[in-house]
């Protein structure tokens, strides 16, 4: 006798679940694989890296590697060739029990950049497991009069395959009182029951002895058998019946101990002892569930006895006996199939790996930080996980399977802004209420060279002293670097370029970790006053970065040049100055005039001339200009006087100490007729020279004139301009000066106001050129502290030498050396004695020029004119005068 069932609907679900996962995968895009279980060591499943469209070359480099959650190494990747094969022995059953689906899924993970990929590899089922028995014999007890059709319930074996391969036949080997019939329920498990075909006489037989058979539905086919021993009873004519054969019954997981299941209710028709009923678990029920369930045998009551977990089992199947009391018992059977609801009792779990710490700030949007995994024990609902992040600014999270989700780049990072990032992921199930569990990830951002060194301004005034120390630190310049580590530090190095004939680098030197600037050698200020470089600033990044920062060193003026005197003729050397001078010339005469140039600026060249003592003691007929350096007789000239007079001239400077020179001057004195005749071969000498100094005088004079009435024609023009506009200030107000800088040798303006503010003068048109500047006096101008000259202009000896033209200044002007360049404050010098030469000083490098060159006037604020402050002008003016007009010697 064979029984078989075909199960026709199961093998429909089947195929319906098997189509439905293959759309299911075709939609996701995954790799996917098969692999029979007991595949031998070295077995090919799939060629991977061919499939993931990676190369061969690239899987070493990229750090190629597989992983599986708890799989072991069962598969293998060779990466010589790319291709997946068995490592080690799977075994189906083992991985998956009796689950529908078993597939193993591996991580496939490669870095540079870093990429990860899902592979499904399924574990198809083949026929190794034969059906097995859980006894090797049952006994069975039949009274013998029970009649025909009664009904033995019998145990079913179980096969560890799944499909097919598990679908059992049961054979019943030969005999005349015995029938097997089989039976599906509702969990399409197999019941089966011992049919009794006829009645049994116990003292016919007292024993039988019958052989079932298993067979499953592989190929091969494999089989299993277990005996039947049944014993024959004699008396009790009336077994315990049930109200149901199966029951059925929900309970919620986590049931505490104690908790009612089911009461059970059977009974019996005979009366007295054969009528009282004993509830037992059969023989059937495992011991698994012997230690989950209790049963009271009297009243039927099943009672939870240990703890019941949904997600270790959730379906129990209990087989009850109720046996009457009689002496020869009969047993009534039902099954109470124990259904486990599942509660959400399990938290989500969390697992993060594959971090790519830390960031570069420059990394791409999209840029994959971490992978995140997420598993729910629960079930339905309960096990559906979802992940958040917060914040969510820079960074998201990109679902990449079922349960999988990589945290990428979602925003450009900037170190200097937020170095580090803490970032907190949350899974959450669906439960009612919900289990969540966090993660906290750091993400720390990578430092690029994105920031150049910055100085905090663009440029810096250094003044420094000429003559200084080699290797003298002058200036340090510092510079910022916004980024971190190497790429924040600085270096400094000069931007070379030619000074002249010499390289910049032979002048200054500067430090390359502290930004110290050194003077390599001593400066003069006489040949280089203004040295204006720049000096770079560089990270040590890839590729570096820089920016320059500009130096302007003014070279300070000391007092390192004696006055030279200059050659008393166009021909003549530096020797005494000889000339003759009549006796008939009266006090004031002027007889001879000392030159002298003195190569500094400002106070170290404005020259004074004093006449040394005679040698004997007496008093001499002559003096010299304290600054013009003109000799002239202080009386009227006598007999007494010797006929030779030697003066002799010190000219010293202002500077700290002053410095001096001597002139010896030999004047020769004669008779009123004598002096034409005696001095007529030194006059036509000195004609030639008086000439040529009148020519260079006229193309001076026609050059000075044609620049002076350029000027005013743009001083008018721009005047125009901006009185048509309407203004915002008055058409003539006061300039301000930016910087203004003393020392000890002077004061000087140096002015970075790019807008001048011009007013022309009133009135019919003059000779005189009004220039009008905006400065404001320091104080008021006394005869005991003339007023300094600057240290940073000066003329050339030859043009101090040459100048005749007459050039009257009031006050001290400030002459512009252009926007932007260092203001030229001139001096002013006046007397309250009421000496011949009150009033009158040397020019401001010298004295070298002719005393009628220069003519100073008192202005407002000298105490000779006591009166109020002057106003914030001061009027330059230049007075040109016509060739051949004679410069009148000052009384």
């Amino acid at each position: 006798m064979v029984y078989s069932q075909r199960r026709s609907p199961e093998s429909r679900r089947l195929v319906l679940s098997l189509l439905l996962f293959t759309a299911w995968e075709a939609g996701s895009g995954q790799v996917h694989y098969s692999v029979p279980e007991e595949a031998k060591h070295g077995t090919f499943v799939g060629r991977i890296a061919q499939d993931l469209g990676l190369e061969l070359a690239e899987l070493v480099p990229r750090l190629f590697r597989v992983a599986s959650k708890g799989r072991g190494d069962l598969l293998e990747v060779n990466l010589q060739n790319g291709i997946l094969f068995v490592n080690s022995r799977i075994d189906r059953e083992e991985l998956c029990g009796r689950s529908l689906e078993c597939s193993i899924h591996l991580e496939v993970i490669v870095d540079r950049p870093l990429q990860v990929f899902h592979v499904e590899v399924e574990v198809k089922d083949i026929n190794d497991n034969p059906p097995r028995f859980f006894r090797q014999e049952q006994r069975l007890f039949i009274l013998e009069s029970r009649i025909a059709d009664s009904r033995f319930p019998l145990e079913g074996a179980s096969d560890m395959d799944i499909g097919t391969n598990a679908e059992l036949r049961y054979k019943l080997n030969a005999n005349e009182y015995f029938d097997l019939d089989v039976k599906t329920n509702e969990e399409e498990t197999n019941f089966l029951e011992l049919v009794l075909k006829k009645p049994v006489d116990r003292e016919e037989t007292q024993e039988h002895r019958l052989l079932l058979i298993a067979t499953d539905g592989g190929k091969p086919e494999l089989t299993g058998t277990v005996q039947l021993l049944i014993n024959v009873l004699d008396a009790n004519d009336n077994a315990p019946e049930f109200d149901k054969s199966i029951y059925k019954v929900r309970l919620l997981e986590n049931a505490p101990n104690g908790t009612l299941v089911i009461r059970l209710n059977a009974s019996d028709a005979d009366e007295g002892i054969n009528k009282e009923i004993v509830y037992l678990f059969s023989d059937l029920v495992l011991d698994n569930v012997k230690s989950k369930f209790t049963i009271n045998s009297n009243s039927g009551e099943i009672t939870v006895k240990g703890e019941l977990d949904y997600e270790d089992c959730n379906l129990y199947e209990i087989n009850i006996d109720a046996v009457d009391k009689s002496s020869f018992p009969l047993t009534g059977h039902c099954k109470v199939i124990v259904k486990i609801l599942d509660e959400n009792d399990n938290t989500p779990e969390l697992v993060i790996t594959s971090l790519s710490l830390p960031v570069q700030e420059d990394a791409p949007l999209g840029t994959v930080i971490a992978l995140i995994s997420l598993s729910d024990h629960d079930s339905g609902v309960n096990g559906q996980v979802t992940c958040t992040l917060s914040p969510h600014v820079p960074f998201k999270l990109v679902s990449t399977f079922k349960n999988y989700y990589s945290l990428v780049l979602d925003n450009s990072l900037d170190r200097e802004s937020e170095s580090n990032y803490t970032l907190v992921v949350t899974a959450r199930d669906g439960g009612s209420p919900s289990l969540s569990a966090t993660a906290r990830v750091s993400v720390e951002v990578a430092d690029v060279n994105d920031n150049a060194p910055a100085f905090p301004q663009p440029e810096y005034t250094v003044f420094v002293k000429e003559n200084n120390p080699p290797g003298c630190h002058i200036f340090t310049v510092s510079a910022r670097d916004a980024d971190a580590q190497e790429n924040a530090r600085v270096s400094y190095s000069l931007v070379e370029r030619r000074v002249g004939e010499r390289a910049l680098s032979s002048y200054v030197s500067v430090h390359a970790e502290s930004g110290k600037v050194y003077a390599l050698q001593p400066l003069d200020h006489e040949e280089l006053e203004l040295l204006q470089f720049q000096v770079s600033a560089r990270d040590a990044g890839v590729p570096p970065l820089g920016s320059n920062v500009t130096l302007q060193v003014f070279v300070l003026d000391e007092n390192d040049n004696a006055p030279a005197l200059l050659p008393p003729g166009a021909g003549g050397g530096a020797g005494a100055v000889s000339e003759l001078v009549s006796r008939s010339v009266g006090a004031g005469h002027v007889v001879a005039k000392v030159r002298a140039v003195d190569a500094d600026s400002g106070y170290n060249a404005w020259l004074s001339f004093e006449l040394q003592p005679a040698a004997g003691g007496g008093r001499s007929p002559f003096r010299v200009g304290l600054y013009t350096g003109e000799i002239s007789t202080t009386r009227a000239l006598d007999e007494a006087d010797a006929p030779r007079q030697r003066l002799l001239v010190l000219v010293k400077d202002h500077g700290e100490p002053a410095l001096t020179a001597t002139a010896t001057v030999l004047l020769s004195l004669v008779e009123s007729g004598q002096a034409p005749k005696a001095s007529s071969r030194s006059s036509v000498g000195s004609a030639s020279a008086e000439t040529a100094l009148v020519d260079v005088n006229v193309y001076l004079i026609i050059a000075i004139c044609a620049v002076s009435s350029l000027l005013v024609l743009t001083l008018l023009l721009y005047t125009a301009l901006r009185c048509s506009a309407p203004p915002t200030e008055g058409a003539c107000g006061p300039g301000k000066p930016r910087l203004v800088c003393s020392s000890a040798v002077g004061s000087w303006s140096y002015s970075q106001q790019r807008r001048q503010k011009v007013c022309s003068g009133e009135g019919q048109p003059k000779m005189d050129l009004m220039a009008f500047s905006p400065s404001i006096p320091q104080g008021p101008i006394s005869a005991d502290n003339p007023r300094q000259p600057n240290p940073d202009w000066r003329y050339s000896a030859s043009l101090r030498a040459g100048m005749h033209s007459s050039v009257h200044l009031e006050e001290a002007g400030i002459l512009r050396a252009g926007p932007g360049g260092p203001d030229q404050q001139w001096p002013t010098v006046s007397s309250a004695t009421p000496e011949p030469e009150a009033g009158e000083v040397s020019p401001p490098v010298g004295a070298g020029v002719n005393s009628n060159s220069w003519t100073f006037k008192y202005g407002p604020g000298n105490p000779k004119q006591p009166g109020p402050e002057p106003k914030k002008q001061t009027q330059v003016s230049f007075l040109l005068r016509r060739k051949g007009e004679a410069s009148q010697p000052r009384q």
